[in-house]
């Protein structure tokens, strides 16, 4: 009885270890470095009204890679290592400073460039806005 016990137990253990974190944000998501200094603090001096430019502005520069609705599954984003972000995830946990941040400078390492100097301010945040929407 005693052994029978154990190696329910046993299975139960290990259902419920690859059942953890479902539905939850990735835990690579979950790891956000520290925002660079300079941009400590920013938040989005924009309306949700933005959001609407901001689709306009991801759809021609940024769906290419993380896809239409921003899950990181793109075109051009099944050919890159590592694969793009799920944004729609990110967003839940990100603070505006951290999308501003990245989409500004980009992420060393990876194929995400930066786009300052490319968007202006204000198309960054507008990019931030939609983000925000994703689900």
């Amino acid at each position: 009885m005693k052994k029978e016990f154990f190696v329910v137990l046993s299975v139960v253990m290990m259902l419920l270890a690859g059942c953890a974190g479902s539905g939850s944000v990735s835990e690579e998501v979950a790891t956000l470095a520290p925002v660079s200094s300079e941009y400590v603090g920013m938040t989005n001096p924009l309306g949700v009204d933005a959001a609407e430019s901001g689709v306009k502005i991801f759809k021609t520069n940024c769906a290419t890679c993380h896809g239409e609705q921003g899950h990181g599954d793109g075109p051009a984003g099944a050919t890159l290592d590592p694969a793009p972000k799920n944004l729609a995830e990110l967003q839940v946990i990100a603070t505006d400073d951290y999308l501003f941040w990245r989409i500004s400078t980009g992420k060393p390492g990876t194929s995400m460039v930066g786009w300052k100097g490319i968007l202006s301010d204000e198309e960054i945040w507008q990019i931030v806005s939609f983000i925000r929407t994703l689900k």
